[in-house]
């Protein structure tokens, strides 16, 4: 048998070069599969993190926000922030803070109060939905995972920044940590202008206009407590709206013949909300417990007419009057 040495020596060679590229590629993508990637998912500030002062404020507890960490070849970490549900056109000022000692902090909080920009300092523009951003941290994604202790925070962006106030925080938690996660209950209300749909007497009498229109959302915070927020819709510029919840009474006990007390229940809303010309509002954090507020608490929701003198008498002068939270 004879054998083509020409044959076999070309075909060896293009066995060795195509072993040799397929070595190099396999080992490109080795090198790729070692750099490490992962997300935390964070809720909405309800007490989870910090029960002591859970968000206390009128933007909706629908928002959430996902924290992801990519490794990168030259040994940093390329973290991305995404929040949903956002408010168009609204500022949300996003921030890693160091963990401190609270004794040693100038407002005894349980961190830095100026945030690492080292890891990540980011404004996010809110857009009515879902916003992302990157920064490139100079720490490892093992360091940033197992050994850095701090805290993801996002800011309130409807009020002003407060690093002390953990209660304008819409977002806090460990930061690139593992969340407990829990579905708090989160109801809302709708309530008309008081044209006597409670009691045809107790109709308003009076000239403000009756465009105007409110909201309750009830939101479950950690511990068994809720956050009261009433939004008033159509208000007037910089009247004063007082806003009360009134428990139901015996019209025979109270001093007027009332069928509410005329004393307002602090432990359920008690605020004064000043008029914008369109929508404005306040929230309370309340020490009865969602299910409470909405199932078993018998009280009236009042809005005082900003346009006359304050009487708890007369509900001829309540813009707003129905059942609470129903």
């Amino acid at each position: 048998m004879t054998f083509n040495t020409s044959l076999i020596i070309r075909s060896l060679f293009y066995f060795i070069i195509l072993f040799s590229i397929s070595s190099l590629s396999s080992c490109d993508n080795d090198d790729d599969s070692t750099l490490q990637t992962i997300s935390f998912e964070y809720q909405f500030h309800n007490g989870q993190a910090v029960p002591s002062a859970p968000y206390l404020g009128i933007h909706s507890s629908d928002l959430s926000a996902t924290l992801m960490l990519d490794e990168l070849e030259n040994g940093n970490t390329n973290i991305t922030v995404s929040i949903q549900n956002t408010i168009n056109g609204e500022t949300y000022h996003t921030h890693a803070h160091d963990a401190a000692d609270p004794s040693s902090t100038t407002n005894g909080t349980p961190y830095s109060e100026a945030p690492n920009a080292d890891i990540f300092v980011q404004p996010l523009q809110g857009n009515g939905g879902t916003v992302s951003i990157s920064q490139e941290a100079n720490m490892s994604f093992d360091d940033l995972t197992s050994s850095y202790e701090g805290f993801f925070v996002i800011h309130d962006p409807l009020q002003t920044i407060n690093t002390a106030d953990i209660g304008t925080y819409v977002v806090v938690g460990n930061f690139a940590r593992n969340q407990s996660t829990v579905n708090y209950a989160s109801s809302v209300f709708q309530y008309d202008f008081n044209t006597g749909q409670l009691v045809p007497d107790f109709a308003y009498s009076g000239t403000h206009p009756n465009n105007l229109s409110a909201s309750i959302t009830v939101d479950e915070l950690f511990d068994d407590k809720s956050r009261i927020t009433v939004q008033l819709m159509n208000t007037i510029d910089g009247e004063t709206y007082h806003t009360h919840a009134h428990d139901v009474a015996d019209p025979a006990t109270t001093p007027n013949g009332t069928p509410y007390n005329e004393t307002p229940n602090g432990d359920v809303f008690i605020a004064s909300i000043t008029g914008k010309g369109g929508i404005a509002g306040r929230a309370n954090i309340s020490p009865k417990s969602h299910d409470e507020i909405t199932l078993t608490y018998e009280g009236f929701f009042v809005v005082h007419d900003p346009l006359q003198s304050v009487s708890t008498v007369d509900p001829t002068t309540y813009v707003l009057l129905e059942s609470f939270a129903r």
